[in-house]
């Protein structure tokens, strides 16, 4: 029986997977028109997966020649020399082992070149057995390799762009042989690789990659894609699950970021037991995908070691995002920016109307997990009372917010008295979480909402054994802007077809009146906390 993969490649008549048919056409398409092009996106994002299906679909109409530079060693990029003749030798590898055909003067030339005295080798001789054998072919021949990133750092790398750069032109302006497309994948962004390789006084403004075509083929899974994988699962397990509602779900906490949508599936197949379900039906609803992501969200994986590591790496960029997730401030999208750019290379970031968002819940939740660490060294008295009191808050599997919003008004005050001036919006927003995290900390899982994050108000979703609770932070600013604010959440809460709701206001007035209150809106019952 099938089962869910998020390791290597992903084979359809051994794993659950998302139909990539659609996708490998539009491909198909820029391939007809010889288009030279690489497939950048972040790790564990298909791009293997999407190769093997690629190659699958072209091979009736061309040759494709697919290599992978993982199998070449270090030594493979010190020279020109080293590089043509392993890059022969994986070709004859592909002959010998994987049944791949090649004419036969072809394969007698890149033997020669392999067993050719090395200070006589040129990659110019590895392109002319490249040119003899596209100009002798039936089809034409597509070169694609994956795994482009062990090559980025060398010189050499550049020197093959540069070779396939100059058959790119001389095809269309002499009709001289050239491969018909040729396939990069990897997370490096290749068109900025001289920037990585040359000094300073050696950059040059052309890169020799200028002439890849935009890959704008989308790779993230939609809820339609989702669903059409799980029906495939339904039809093995007959779980009952609804499936549009579950897809919904899990692209709602992913984006679609593939390795986090089969990832999630995965848990729930794998896990279900361990998660507390007595069945696999009851683990396929929408407290099981809150169940995967809770543990999904503990994992140490090569995906999130990633991001933190970004982060280690770049000082500033991690303030960035801390201000963007902790003080609701909007950071501008700058492509020439190094750190943002790495970051969306790496499929952290997105532009979104100029600004620079975090590209999906599970992600921002892993941040604010680790951000909100940082603050519990220097404010653990909030972690503290949260942890200290959690039992008290938890009434027959559900949340008492009302209590959690009063005792963490008194937490407050016992804190840091009244409140005053130089409070930020900010401060709230991590207290609250500081106190909140540990309370469902194991059960339930929270995420902000980006719609409305921002330097005025904050809405808290959070999962709780199935049911969600939405409560507004913000700062008080009169009765007519807390009018206005009741209507919003009550429009809010309509969204998530919700009944209640609560509010969280820090008020600088002398004369409020602090504590918790139960108001009444458009049908709907708000339980206002002010501080």
């Amino acid at each position: 029986m099938k089962e869910f993969n998020t390791t290597a490649v992903c084979i359809p008549q051994k794993h659950y997977m998302v139909d990539l048919t659609e996708r490998v056409k539009q491909i198909k398409t820029m391939v007809d028109a010889g288009k030279y092009f690489t497939i950048n996106r972040g790790r564990q994002y298909g791009k293997t997966t999407t190769l093997f299906a690629l190659k699958q679909y072209l091979k009736k109409e061309y040759v494709v020649l697919s290599l992978d530079f993982q199998s070449l060693g270090y030594d493979s990029f010190q020279d020109e020399a080293d590089f043509s003749a392993a890059m022969a030798q994986i070709i004859l590898d592909l002959v010998d082992f994987s049944g791949f055909y090649v004419p036969e003067d072809v394969a007698e030339a890149l033997q020669g070149l392999v067993g050719q005295e090395r200070s006589s080798v040129r990659m110019y001789s590895l392109f002319r057995i490249f040119r003899k054998w596209i100009a002798a072919s039936e089809k034409p021949i597509v070169l694609m390799i994956d795994e482009v990133d062990s090559a980025s750092n060398n010189q050499v790398f550049l020197d093959f762009l540069a070779q396939l750069r100059e058959g790119y032109i001389r095809r269309d302006t002499e009709d001289a042989p050239a491969f018909q497309s040729v396939i990069f994948a990897g997370v490096t962004d290749i068109r900025h690789l001289k920037s990585k390789i040359r000094d300073e006084a050696q950059h040059r403004v052309n890169s020799p990659w200028n002439i890849a075509a935009d890959f704008l083929v989308r790779m993230e899974f939609s809820t339609e894609e989702i669903a059409g994988m799980l029906s495939e699962y339904e039809t093995d397990h007959r779980t009952g699950m609804e499936l549009t509602a579950i897809a919904q779900s899990i692209e709602d906490y992913t984006s679609g970021y593939p390795f986090l949508v089969s990832r999630i599936c995965q848990l729930i197949d794998l896990y279900w037991e361990d998660m507390g379900f007595s069945s696999l039906s009851g683990a396929w609803t929408l407290v099981g995908i809150d169940e995967a992501v809770k543990r999904l969200l503990c994992e140490r994986n090569t995906l999130f070691e990633s991001l933190t590591g970004k982060l280690v790496n770049y000082p500033e960029l991690r303030e960035t995002l801390r201000k963007i997730l902790m003080e609701g401030d909007t950071a501008s999208y700058n492509p020439d920016q190094e750190e943002l750019r790495q970051m969306e290379m790496y499929g952290f970031i997105r532009s979104q109307n100029g600004k620079a968002v975090i590209v999906n819940r599970v992600f921002e939740t892993r941040l604010y997990n680790l951000f909100l660490s940082d603050e519990e060294l220097q404010n653990s008295e909030f972690a503290n009372e949260g942890a200290a009191q959690k039992n008290i808050f938890i009434h027959d599997g559900q949340l008492d917010m009302s209590l959690i919003l009063e005792r963490f008004i008194d937490t407050y005050h016992k804190v840091f008295g009244p409140l005053k001036g130089k409070f930020k919006e900010k401060d709230g927003r991590e207290l609250f979480l500081l106190y909140l995290r540990p309370i469902i900390n194991g059960t339930g899982n929270y995420y902000i909402e980006a719609q409305t994050r921002d330097q005025t108000r904050t809405d808290v979703v959070v999962d709780y054994l199935g049911k969600q609770y939405i409560i507004e932070l913000k700062i008080w600013r009169g009765e007519r802007y807390n009018a206005k604010g009741e209507r919003q959440i009550s429009e809010y809460l309509d969204y998530f077809g919700l009944r209640k709701g609560y509010m969280l206001s820090f008020n600088f007035n002398k004369n409020k009146e602090t504590g918790v209150r139960r108001v009444e809106i458009g049908g709907k019952t708000l339980i206002e906390g002010t501080v």
